[in-house]
C-alpha cells in the first residue's frame, strides 16, 4: 500500500481532516501528479482557509506549471491570512517566494 494510499484510506474514517488532505496533496506532488496535488490544495483551502502551509506549497505548483499569475494570488492570500493569524515564519517564507518571483 502506497503512502497516497495510506492517507486516502485515513481521509475515508475523517475527510476534513486538513493535515491528512495536505499530506495527501504533498505526496501527490511527490509522485509528480500535479492536477491531483492542485484539486487537493484548492479543495482544502476552499474549507480551510487558515491552513496555512497549503498556500506556499499550491504557490510553488503553479510556479512549476508557468503559472506565475496565479502563484502570486496565491502568495498574496497565503500572506494575507498568515499575517493575519500571526503566522510570522510562514508569512516570511512566502513573501520571500513572493518576492523571488515578482522581482
Amino acid at each position: 500500500m502506497t503512502r497516497i494510499d495510506q492517507i486516502t484510506e485515513l481521509l475515508k474514517e475523517n475527510p476534513s481532516d486538513s493535515f491528512l488532505q495536505h499530506a495527501l496533496a504533498l505526496e501527490y506532488v511527490k509522485a509528480g501528479n500535479d492536477a491531483d496535488a492542485k484539486s487537493v490544495f484548492e479543495k482544502l483551502l476552499s474549507d480551510n482557509p487558515h491552513y496555512v502551509g497549503s498556500y506556499y506549497h499550491l504557490a510553488k505548483l503553479f510556479e512549476r506549471l508557468g503559472q506565475d499569475d496565479e502563484a502570486i494570488k496565491v502568495y498574496e492570500r497565503g500572506m494575507d491570512i498568515a499575517k493575519e493569524l500571526g503566522e510570522q515564519h510562514a508569512y516570511s517564507e512566502m513573501k520571500s517566494a513572493y518576492e523571488y518571483l515578482i522581482y
